[in-house]
């Protein structure tokens, strides 16, 4: 059955509750939708305020199409897929609305292919965030969409917004409820839906014995998400395969995305076993691939193979330091000019202009920009032994 909060929420602005500086009369995301005007634009907000409700408004007061995505999870193929390469503008088509939940998470590269697609109009683009855009969304994608801030909700929308789920509760669990929620209107109605659900009464005593369920305590949005990817990260980093095996479980249990653990791995086994094994590249790949092929529950027994595996590897961060090093030697110096030994020199001028003279296939002599001929990127002592 479909989530408690996907099943009340609401499908037009009269409906919504909350965020009254940016949806009430004559303010300005109300008089977008109303008038149809078409733009890009980021909600910055705490979790469960209604981001995801005002995109579907906004896409649906366009007659657009919406596609929604999540940066955790989603590429540049997924990009690709919604715009159709090379086909250029979709004039007289129904306009693409993108909404892009936790923005944040998508890095610089990611976001700059994503931008001349909405530069262009091919996409509108709706962002979401619960962190501040102006230090994780790059200046020119920034430049190119307002920022909406939400605030978390009130008591009084808390509670207009439970009371559409028509559960019955005493005032006592009511009560509780609000302050478990601190504001977030999803966490309220999932631990409602899951005191129902497995008890049948909403009570404080069946709220705080549902509160213990671990599916309920995972929400994949929130940051029981974040928390444990980042302390099965953190296990494998240290080498220690009991507390990666123990956090890969919790995310098991609770129905992670076997793709999404196996993609961390993928990346982990680059950045943080690197030289040391590069067999560790292949192995976290088989293992993505085979989560793809097999899914639950059987692929769980694909991640622990891989968890072992990358935990009792080698650490070497070297590549990546050496990458981060001089990515920022080229936002600094730009682009420094290439000596001309190792220009290509497929014309006369080009010959005569001396590029490719001197060039021999096994040089000592350092291949750099004259400007960072001495620089050193990767240094013995990074390297582990």
């Amino acid at each position: 059955m479909e989530p408690l909060a996907n099943r009340i929420r609401p499908q037009s602005l009269d409906e919504f509750v909350g965020q009254e500086h940016l949806v009430g009369k004559n303010k300005p995301l109300r008089v977008a939708i109303e008038k149809q005007h078409r733009f890009s634009f980021i909600l910055w907000g705490p979790p469960g305020t209604g981001k995801t409700t005002i995109a579907r408004i906004y896409a649906r007061a366009l007659a657009a199409e919406l596609y929604e995505l999540s940066a955790v999870s989603a590429g540049k193929e997924d990009i690709r897929k919604i715009v159709g390469e090379g086909k250029g503008p979709t004039l007289g088509l129904r306009p693409k609305v993108l909404f892009l939940d936790e923005i944040h998470r998508f890095n610089k590269a990611q976001q700059d292919f994503l931008l001349p697609y909405v530069e262009s109009g091919e996409l509108t683009l709706i962002g979401a965030t619960t962190e501040n855009p102006s230090f994780e969304v790059i200046p020119a994608l920034l430049s190119r969409a307002r920022v909406f801030v939400l605030e978390p909700l009130s008591e009084e929308s808390l509670r207009a917004i439970v009371a559409r789920a028509k559960i019955k509760l005493s005032n006592d669990a009511f009560d509780w409820l609000l302050g478990y929620a601190n504001g977030d209107a999803r966490r309220a109605l999932t631990i409602l839906e899951g005191a129902k659900s497995l008890y049948g009464k909403v009570s404080v005593d069946t709220l705080n014995k549902a509160l213990e369920d671990p599916h309920l305590r995972y929400d994949k949005k929130g940051d029981e998400h974040y928390d444990t990817i980042s302390a099965f990260i953190k296990s494998m980093r240290a080498s220690q395969p009991d507390a990666a095996m123990y956090y890969l479980a919790r995310m098991v249990e609770a129905g992670e995305d076997p793709l999404f653990i196996a993609r961390r791995m993928v990346i982990f086994a680059s950045e943080d076993i690197g030289l040391a094994q590069p067999t560790a590249l292949v192995v976290a790949n088989a293992v993505f691939r085979a989560c793809e092929v097999i899914g639950y529950p059987e692929c769980a027994i694909n991640l622990a193979h891989g968890v072992a595996y990358l935990s009792n590897a080698a650490k070497d961060k070297s590549a990546y330091e050496a990458l981060g090093e001089a990515q920022g030697d080229v936002r600094r110096h730009g682009n420094l000019p290439i000596p001309k030994k190792i220009r290509n020199a497929p014309t006369k001028l080009m010959k005569d202009l001396g590029y490719k003279k001197g060039y021999k296939r096994y040089d000592t002599e350092s291949y750099m920009p004259e400007k960072l001929k001495d620089r050193k990127y990767f240094r013995k002592e990074d390297r582990a032994e």
